[in-house]
């Protein structure tokens, strides 16, 4: 099977920034993590996109293992979208207006 392009809205790019950024005042290495598991979650979706649980608003999620946050995506026909790198203790949902 073919894998789909991957798209990354620019609010999930800023908020992957700005996560790394917040663990990066605290420890350099945090940070490296944080971003090597991002780019390991995006490379999972892409490799099995559903296999992650169907979320909301037709989406679906990947919760990320050592860091509080989900990848919020869509299945596309020619592509994924990455609608958010969501913090767990955002509001459910704030993500929508990205759809």
């Amino acid at each position: 099977m073919e894998q789909r392009a991957i798209e990354l809205h620019p609010e999930a790019i800023a908020e992957a920034n700005g996560a790394r950024m917040w663990y990066a005042e605290r420890s350099s290495i945090a940070a490296d993590a944080f971003m090597v598991e991002l780019d390991d979650a995006i490379e999972s979706i892409c490799n099995r996109p559903d296999r992650w649980p169907i979320y909301s608003h037709g989406t679906r999620r990947y919760l990320m293992k050592r860091f509080p946050f989900l990848v919020v995506y869509r299945v596309t026909d020619d592509k994924l979208q990455v609608i958010a790198v969501a913090h767990g203790k955002r509001k459910p949902g704030y993500w929508r207006r990205r759809l």
